[in-house]
């Protein structure tokens, strides 16, 4: 979206990231909000704000890295914030497969497109992610690529997982509200 903060554009009324949290918030014990701008106004939340402990935007990958590193659980579920449908038993479902399978990061799925932002992740892959950033890694499924994974079907839902790139898309979405 160019220069603007997504996390706070409106939509039907509230600020995006404020339909992240009301989906999220009977679903999860903690909520930890990153944002590398605006830290006071995600404040107002009344959750814990962290920004990217890697230098140089390195995208969604730096998030989970400080969200990894920030907390207080052993698993840690990531979702974009300009996406506001999202599911009400993602975690749920997400923890359910990634427990049946023993893997290490389960990931949403609709069709055959996966959605590697919408993942559970083990706290214990923290040194993992590290040193692939290190690296120079930027893509998310580049990074779980090797690790023990599970997609997990959600195409029971897939509006869950529509995002807005653009302020058109998100005028448009509004307007067909």
């Amino acid at each position: 979206m160019g220069d603007v903060d997504k996390g706070l554009q409106a939509f039907r009324g509230c600020a995006l990231i404020e339909w992240a949290i009301a989906r999220l918030k009977p679903q999860v014990a903690e909520i930890l909000i990153n944002a590398n701008q605006n830290q006071e106004r995600y404040g107002v939340y009344g959750y814990r704000v962290i920004s990217d402990l890697v230098p140089d935007y390195a995208g969604p990958l730096a998030g989970l890295h400080s969200a990894l590193n920030s907390a207080s659980h052993d698993l840690v579920l990531t979702v974009p914030c300009d996406s506001p449908f999202l599911p009400s038993d993602l975690a749920q479902r997400l923890h359910a497969a990634l427990r049946s399978a023993s893997a290490d990061v389960a990931v949403a799925r609709t069709g055959a497109q996966p959605h590697p932002v919408f993942c559970l992740v083990r706290r214990s892959l923290l040194p993992h992610l590290s040193d692939f950033l290190q690296q120079g890694g930027r893509k998310i499924d580049a990074w779980y690529a090797d690790l023990k994974s599970v997609e997990v079907a959600f195409d029971d839902q897939p509006e869950a997982f529509s995002n807005f790139n653009t302020l058109a898309e998100l005028n448009a979405a509004e307007k067909r509200s």
